[in-house]
């Protein structure tokens, strides 16, 4: 309640949740974790249980501090970051990654303006390892608003496949996810082709 804007939900996720989404966290080989918005932990415990036999990393970034101190104390093998989630690339250039296996996210994305969501979403991209995979969840009597509407085409314009999981009902509220994987990676060639497109076709419309 005392902070609305960075603290998205009342009480934790569920375990039923939070099971579904870090379902796409591998138990074999050696995976590069990252969590978003960790908040209490509700997904760090599953996310620890896989790498305990993977002998994975595993690195939080929450932006709240009081989370993240109770997160490093209670998970101190989790590497818990305080900054924000735009800045991803730069906190994972400080610990000499350059790609990640798995991003999942538990973040406020309704708490988001358009740029915040577009900043943290490109930072997602561009750590991806091709075959890596991004989880979101969202909460079922909210589906139909319109962020929750600009949060999936935002998801779908930035990655080939997005699949949604069935409503975990156990949850509260009910929730579903978002597995997005094959993340579309845009060179500076094509963002600038794109707008000189963009361009001639304005000036286009113009002349007429």
């Amino acid at each position: 309640m005392r902070n609305p804007m960075t603290v998205g939900a009342v009480q934790a996720s569920g375990s039923a949740l939070a099971e579904v989404a870090t379902a796409t966290v591998p138990a074999t080989g050696s995976p590069v974790v990252v969590e978003l918005g960790p908040g209490t932990g509700a997904f760090t415990a599953p996310v620890q249980r896989r790498l305990a036999v993977s002998g994975g990393r595993h690195i939080a970034i929450e932006l709240n501090p009081r989370f993240a101190t109770h997160l490093a104390t209670r998970y101190p093998a989790v590497d818990v970051v305080t900054a924000n989630a735009a800045a991803l690339r730069e906190v994972l250039a400080q610990r000499g990654v350059d790609q990640v296996d798995v991003v999942i996210s538990g973040l406020p994305w309704a708490a988001f303006d358009q740029k915040l969501r577009h900043d943290v979403l490109s930072e997602v991209v561009a750590v991806m390892h091709p075959a890596g995979v991004f989880t979101t969840f969202a909460y079922v009597h909210a589906r139909w608003s319109p962020p929750a509407q600009r949060l999936l085409r935002s998801l779908q314009s930035r990655f080939e496949e997005v699949v949604v999981s069935r409503t975990v009902w156990r949850n509260l509220p009910p929730a579903l996810v978002y597995f997005c994987r094959r993340p579309i990676t845009v060179t500076a060639e094509q963002r600038y082709e794109s707008v000189v497109a963009a361009s001639g076709s304005a000036g286009g419309q113009a002349s007429r």
